[in-house]
């Protein structure tokens, strides 16, 4: 009776993209496994891609929200997953436009915290109904502290690749190990510039941070101990650590069709590869990939979205690929159930774009890692860490190499 008295009603309203809905999901299983119970605001055509990775179905309440058409959306679009990337915008506006119905959820189910990441909006609604708000960031601290702590976002909105070249700070802790190619502070700096529904990301970061009750993220202090503590003293806020947040075991077997597939192959002989729900690839650079994939002579599974100006990936595919891999090759423009796909004895390799929840699910698995780091800022911090701070930048010794990138 204590712990139930003790339990909290939580809110869940991560942002409309499949890269935040599963990282929020582990969180809420961890907290429901505590005993706290969850309602979690979901797209309805969405609750069932992620109906697996619920273990706490009595705990953990899958809330149907609608997101409402947008111009410039296809019909049905639900997430990020289902546009392409010059549509990415419009999910922001209709994400914004789901202001109204998001309050009166709130205001119905009354929990005493709701934790968001995008919806810089959501910390006026919580305070005026009297809940606490915490904004979720589910990329890593070392990433946030570099790009857009308040240092950085004191800079102004005009940061060009020169001033990437240093950190936000004086007191930016241990500046040599986050050091940019050239590339990486033009994709930043370009990044910056870029907005969801009208607004700059980096708006509704400094907004949701500004207005929050205290600021979480997905890590751990073992790893990122002294950005965590140069955030801290940036927010003027509690700032709190998930953990790594590894991913327990899904409580349903994987589809029949990809199940089927890989066991015709032998024991960690398939290469996975999968760059994320939000990366686009130009078409040149998918036939590269896949070209490679091809004289690895290995089978494989590619999971990487239409590149930009094709509505499939189908029509990308380099001239006479689909005849020469046959079966030993499948090249997939939609989603895929990625931890149980590498969860699978018969995946020895997983070319990953270095996402959030896809290093945690990497490093829980068997398979070696290939780093291939996307274009998001996120996602070359997250290599540096891998292959610098954690050195698995593989040696001929160890048992699980990886390379990166």
């Amino acid at each position: 009776m204590a712990e139930e008295a003790s339990s909290l009603h939580i809110a869940m309203c991560p942002w409309l993209a499949m890269g935040h809905l599963i990282p929020f999901l582990h969180l809420s299983n961890k907290l429901a496994k505590r005993g706290h119970r969850i309602s979690f605001f979901i797209p309805k055509r969405t609750i069932s891609k992620l109906q697996h990775l619920n273990l706490h179905p009595h705990l953990i309440s899958f809330i149907p929200i609608t997101v409402p058409y947008v111009h410039g959306l296809p019909q049905d679009a639900e997430t990020t997953a289902d546009v392409p990337p010059s549509s990415i915008t419009h999910v922001g506006t209709a994400m914004d436009l789901t202001q109204n119905d998001i309050e009166h959820l709130l205001k119905d189910l009354n929990p005493q915290i709701v934790f968001f990441d995008l919806q810089h909006w959501l910390p006026n609604i919580a305070r005026s109904h009297g809940i606490k708000s915490v904004m979720y960031i589910i990329i890593n601290p070392a990433t946030t502290a570099y790009f857009s702590s308040p240092a950085r976002i004191r800079q102004g909105r005009d940061i060009t690749e020169s001033d990437l070249k240093k950190p936000p700070s004086p007191d930016f802790p241990d500046p040599s190990s986050i050091e940019l190619h050239a590339h990486e502070r033009r994709n930043a700096a370009a990044f910056r510039k870029g907005e969801l529904g009208g607004v700059l990301f980096y708006d509704r970061i400094g907004t949701g941070v500004a207005l929050s009750d205290a600021v979480a993220f997905k890590g751990c202090r073992e790893i990122e101990g002294p950005y965590v503590d140069y955030l801290e003293s940036q927010y003027k806020k509690p700032v709190f650590l998930s953990g790594p947040l590894l991913p327990e075991q899904p409580n349903t077997a994987l589809d029949e069709k990809w199940e089927s597939w890989l066991s015709k192959s032998k024991s960690g002989s398939v290469i996975y590869c999968a760059l994320g729900t939000e990366s686009s690839m130009e078409k040149n650079q998918v036939q590269e990939l896949l070209l490679g994939l091809e004289l690895t002579g290995f089978p494989f599974l590619a999971a990487i979205k239409p590149p930009q100006g094709y509505d499939s990936v189908e029509e990308s595919l380099p001239e006479g690929f689909k005849e020469r891999i046959k079966e030993r090759g499948v090249v997939h423009g939609g989603w895929v159930p990625q931890q149980l796909i590498l969860e699978h004895p018969n995946v020895g390799c997983f070319i990953t774009h270095c996402g959030g929840a896809s290093v945690t699910e990497a490093l829980v698995n068997e398979c070696q890692l290939v780093l291939l780091p996307g274009p998001y800022g996120d996602h070359v911090i997250n290599a540096r860490i891998l292959g610098g701070k954690l050195k698995v930048g593989g040696g001929s010794g160890k048992r699980r190499r990886r390379w990166v990138v």
